[in-house]
C-alpha cells in the first residue's frame, strides 16, 4: 500500500485537491457568498502583516517627519531670538538717545537763562589713574577752551579744564583731591575751600569753628577762584563737626549725582546772586467739628467758633433768664432787665425757703424800697389765681309775635 502511494504521489496530491476545491466550491454554494474561500483566507492571512508593516512605516515617517519639521521650528524660534535681540538693543538705544535728547534740552534752556556765556559738551573718556580723577571732553582749542575754565551741569559744578587739546581738553574732576574751589554757604554765608576726596565725596576746608554750619545746607562757589562765577550749586552737606583748627564738613558733590554725560563749559563766566533760604510756610489745619458743634439745636456753642458778638449775646441771655425776662416779648413802657447783674451759674440750685437774700439777687420790684435785703418766709407758698369764667352774655328779651287777623 504504501508502495502504491509512493507510486501514485502526485495522482494522489491532485485528486485530493480536486475533492478538497469541490467541497470548498459545495460549501461557498450553500453560503451563498460571491468572494472565494480562497481569498477570504489569502486576504485573512496577508492583513495583519500588511497592518505592521504599515504601522512601521507611517511610525518612521512620522519621526522623520516631525524631526525636520523640529528643524524648522527650531531654526524659526532662532530667527525670533535674533529679530527680539536686535529689538532690544534698538529699544535701549532709542531709550538713551531719548535721555540724551532731555539732557541736551536741560542744558540748552539753562544756557539760555544763564547769564554766563556757555560752550556744551560731551563727556568721551575718563583717565587710567586710581588716585586722579580726570576726563576727557569733545570741545577743545578750536573751539575756544581754555586752561583753568569751569565745567558745570545744572546740578552743580562738575570741575575745571586741566589741559586744552585742539580737539579734546583733560577736566579735573571736582572729587579728585588736587581740585579746590571757594564755595559759600547759603543760609549762613560761611566762606571755605572745597576740596575733593576721591570716590566721589569732598569736604570744604577753612571754616572756624565758631562758624555756624548747618546739616543740609548748601554750598555755592563763591567766585574768589576766577574759576567758577559767583552763585553755582556746589555740594551739600551731609555732616558737620569740630576739629582741632577748622570744621569738619563732609559734603555731596551736587555735579555728580547723575553720571554727568553732557556738560557746559564756562568760557565767560557772570556772577549770580546766591538765591534766598526759601522760608518754611506755616499751615494751619482746623480741628474736626464734632457733632455738637454744627447741630443747631445745642444751647452752648463750642468755645472754638464764638466770637466776640456770640459771647455777648450770650451774656445778654443768661442775665434774662436769670431775671425771667425774654427779649422782644414784653409789653411797651415795660422795664428792661438789669445787666449789672452777675447770672448764676449753671447748675446753681434755688435758695431754700427762709433763706435771706442780697439785693443784688432779687428781681426788681420785689425788694423793699428802703431796705437792702428780704427773707423768704418758712411757709410762704406761691400764691395761684384761680381762672375766672367770663361774664355771661346778656340775652335780648324775647319779643312774641304779633296775633293773627282773622
Amino acid at each position: 500500500m504504501e508502495s502504491l502511494l509512493a507510486r501514485y504521489r502526485n495522482v494522489t496530491v491532485l485528486l485530493f485537491a480536486v475533492c478538497a476545491q469541490l467541497v470548498l466550491l459545495a460549501f461557498q454554494v450553500k453560503s451563498g457568498s460571491d468572494v472565494p474561500l480562497i481569498r477570504v483566507w489569502a486576504v485573512t492571512a496577508v492583513t495583519p502583516l500588511a497592518q505592521v508593516v504599515e504601522d512601521s512605516r507611517s511610525t518612521v515617517a512620522g519621526f522623520f517627519g516631525s524631526y525636520v519639521s523640529l528643524r524648522d521650528v527650531r531654526e524659526q524660534n532662532r530667527k525670533i531670538q535674533a529679530q527680539a535681540d536686535a529689538l532690544k538693543l534698538e529699544n535701549q538705544f532709542l531709550r538713551n538717545e531719548l535721555a540724551m535728547a532731555d539732557r541736551v534740552k536741560a542744558l540748552s534752556q539753562f544756557e539760555a537763562r544763564s547769564p554766563s556765556k556757555l560752550l556744551p559738551a560731551r563727556i568721551i573718556g575718563t583717565g587710567t589713574g586710581a588716585a586722579n580723577r580726570v576726563s576727557f571732553v569733545d570741545r577743545g582749542s578750536t573751539a575756544g577752551v581754555r586752561k583753568g575754565m569751569g565745567v558745570i551741569t545744572p546740578d552743580g559744578i562738575v570741575g575745571k579744564v586741566l589741559a586744552s587739546y585742539p580737539t579734546a581738553s583733560q577736566v579735573l574732576m571736582v572729587d579728585d583731591p588736587g581740585f579746590a574751589a571757594g564755595v559759600i554757604s547759603q543760609k549762613n554765608h560761611v566762606h571755605g575751600i572745597l576740596k575733593g576726596l576721591g570716590h566721589g565725596k569732598a569736604h570744604v576746608d577753612y571754616v572756624q569753628n565758631e562758624e555756624v554750619v548747618e546739616q543740609g545746607e548748601i554750598f555755592f562757589t563763591s567766585g574768589d577762584d576766577r574759576v567758577f562765577p559767583k552763585g553755582m550749586p556746589a555740594g551739600k552737606v551731609n555732616s558737620v563737626g569740630s576739629g582741632t583748627d577748622f570744621k569738619s564738613i563732609s559734603i555731596e558733590p551736587l555735579g555728580l549725582q547723575n553720571g554727568p554725560e553732557e556738560v557746559l563749559i564756562v568760557l565767560e563766566g557772570q556772577h549770580q546772586a546766591i538765591p534766598d533760604v526759601p522760608v518754611p510756610q506755616t499751615v494751619y489745619l482746623s480741628p474736626s467739628v464734632s457733632p455738637e458743634i454744627t447741630d443747631p439745636s445745642a444751647k452752648q456753642p463750642t468755645a472754638l467758633l464764638l466770637t466776640d458778638a456770640d459771647r455777648a449775646r450770650q451774656h445778654y441771655k443768661e442775665v434774662g433768664d436769670a431775671q425771667n425776662h425774654k427779649f422782644g416779648e414784653g409789653a411797651p413802657g415795660s422795664l428792661p432787665p438789669d445787666f449789672n447783674l452777675k447770672p448764676k451759674p449753671a447748675g446753681t440750685p434755688a435758695p431754700p425757703l427762709g433763706t435771706v437774700l442780697p439785693r443784688s439777687l432779687q428781681a426788681p420790684g420785689t425788694a423793699p424800697a428802703n431796705g437792702t435785703q428780704t427773707v423768704v418766709p418758712a411757709t410762704a407758698k406761691p400764691k395761684v389765681k384761680k381762672p375766672v369764667p367770663p361774664a355771661a352774655e346778656e340775652l335780648p328779651p324775647l319779643v312774641e309775635p304779633p296775633p293773627l287777623l282773622d
